[in-house]
């Protein structure tokens, strides 16, 4: 009994690892950019929902529906103006600019806010549990992985149903032909970036309400993502989620055993998981 708890808190806490990685994967996907500064960008919006409960006295759901259009605006401003400018041919300018980036995100936020750790507090919904037949199952990591798996549908509908969907895809696939044709590629790719920057919100708040966080946990909130794209097949939202929740069995796996082994269980899951299949449980376009 004791396992079947640890795998579904596993299955759950992947779901958190999963909003992580979509955006990054999102972006990667469409326009190929590694953006090293993830990880930091969903760190700037746990503070800036911090913010916004601290100044109008809303709960954090609320507030992250006021900070969703700030990161969209922010990410598409990033692209459009900054990001746009670094793609090419050479991979090294965008990881550069992305690296200094995530630089400046945590200096800045230091000296904003500070070392300490903070935490946003979403009241009775931190604690209340609902029982599945012989386990006990948090609201707070239910409805995390709830919103994953909502966040990758409405992904692939956007992707796969919509006019819009095809502009991404004609561009993703060639950005060239894809400008021939009327679409304006760098336009598509600051729409993409600022709907990314939707997921990040999304992802603070969950990050927000289930751990403290502090200016410089963003490296170890990008390393997690990666790992959960990679496992999963560059591109694939769906691969995504199943890397999260790989990652996360694997972490609640390893505490159980020994907590000093948590964090390790998912980093040797994931050099497993290549050694197998280098290219990801599900390549590009099984998606």
């Amino acid at each position: 009994m004791i396992w079947l708890d640890t795998l579904v808190q596993g299955i759950l806490l992947g779901g958190l690892y999963a909003l992580f990685a979509a955006g990054l994967s999102l972006i990667f996907g469409i326009m190929r950019l590694v953006n090293l500064a993830h990880g930091d960008l969903i760190v700037l919006a746990a503070f800036l929902i911090l913010t916004i409960v601290g100044t109008l006295s809303l709960h954090p759901f609320l507030a992250a529906i006021l900070a969703a259009p700030v990161m969209f605006g922010l990410g598409w401003a990033l692209q459009r103006f900054i990001l746009n400018r670094t793609l090419g041919e050479d991979i090294l300018p965008p990881l550069l600019v992305t690296f200094g980036l995530s630089i400046a995100i945590q200096n800045g936020l230091l000296e904003a806010f500070s070392a300490d750790s903070r935490r946003l507090q979403g009241g009775q919904i931190e604690t209340a549990s609902i029982s599945l037949g012989p386990i006990s199952v948090g609201i707070l990591p239910l409805m995390t992985f709830l919103a994953a798996i909502f966040t990758i549908l409405a992904l692939n509908h956007l992707f796969y149903r919509t006019r819009i969907g095809r502009a991404f895809r004609a561009t993703s696939d060639d950005a060239v032909t894809a400008g021939l044709m009327g679409i304006e590629p760098r336009s598509i790719f600051a729409l993409t970036t600022a709907i990314a920057m939707l997921v990040v919100t999304l992802a603070a708040l969950f990050l927000g309400m289930r751990a403290n966080f502090d200016p410089s946990i963003g490296p170890a909130r990008l390393l997690y993502a990666f790992e959960a794209v990679i496992i999963g097949g560059l591109g694939s939202l769906w691969g995504t989620l199943a890397g999260g929740v790989i990652i996360g069995v694997a972490q609640t796996m390893g505490a159980a055993i020994n907590p000093e082994w948590q964090i390790l269980a998912g980093h040797i899951a994931f050099l497993l998981i290549l050694l197998v299949r280098p290219r990801g449980l599900f390549p590009r376009a099984v998606d």
